[in-house]
């Protein structure tokens, strides 16, 4: 057997699944199940991302490393890995990548095809010579009014984070998730202590929301944003009884002064 055979058939077994059952999950027939376990076949790469986002590992896992050897707290931490050996990018003529950006009518299908690199090929680029070079990034336009003053149709420019774990609290992040799709949210890292991350609006009209690590696909950490509208001026708000009355006691006065001088 192949290191890939036996982790499809450690993997299988520690989720519980007959062959039949996991073939059905990944919409294959039983037999070819098998035959991956056997090492008389290799999983496609699809069928290996398929896998990998049911056992809730990485695909680089998968392939290179004895999940059998691998201690609780080494899978824990590798599941909250977010497959940076498949994610798809761009470069230019030169070689560096692009900054690709996925427009707001782009972000349904972008949940679908961000592994795809037929679907990223088709997105906008763009370079952002103040960004550091050390990283990937990727440009998502925002909608709604759930982070003012960010405005609708911002775009947000985010550094690919590879694990969950480097999540820091009270940073705004943009999240690719299984049922919301493209969100942006300021995040707060409790998956140590309760196994979710908790998504805040900056507009506290919306409430605060929790969802688990197994509903992320991918974290964006915002580093910039692009915008062709500015944030008007609000006027102050909850003004208190006290400084109302002031502010009628000096109109009485200046009302008072007006008519002296007449």
């Amino acid at each position: 057997m192949t290191l890939i055979s036996e982790n499809i058939k450690y993997l299988r077994k520690k989720t519980g699944d007959t062959q039949g059952e996991f073939a059905e999950k990944i919409g294959l027939k039983r037999s070819l199940v098998g035959a991956y376990e056997e090492g008389r076949a290799d999983p496609r790469i699809s069928n290996l991302i398929k896998m990998a986002e049911i056992f809730d590992v990485s695909v680089d896992t998968i392939i290179n490393t004895d999940i059998t050897k691998m201690t609780d707290e080494q899978l824990s931490f590798n599941k909250n890995s977010r497959g940076s050996e498949i994610l798809a990018i761009t470069v230019d003529e030169q070689g560096n990548e692009n900054v690709e950006l996925v427009p707001q009518k782009a972000a349904a299908g972008y949940t679908n095809g961000y592994a795809d690199p037929e679907f990223i090929k088709e997105l906008p680029k763009f370079h952002l010579p103040i960004l550091p070079k050390n990283a990937t990034y990727r440009a998502f336009e925002i909608h709604g009014d759930s982070m003012l003053p960010l405005l609708s149709g911002t775009i947000v420019v985010g550094e690919y984070i590879d694990n969950l774990k480097n999540i820091k609290n009270g940073k705004t992040y943009i999240l690719v998730t299984r049922k919301e799709g493209v969100v942006y949210k300021r995040l707060f890292n409790y998956i140590d202590e309760k196994g979710s991350l908790f998504l805040v609006s900056d507009n506290k009209q919306y409430s605060p929301y929790e969802i688990t690590p197994e509903e992320v696909l991918e974290v964006w950490a915002s580093k910039a944003y692009i915008s062709v509208q500015f944030p008007d001026i609000e006027p102050e708000k909850d003004v208190s009884v006290g400084q109302l009355a002031s502010m009628v006691l000096d109109l009485q006065k200046e009302i008072v002064n007006l008519k002296e001088r007449d």
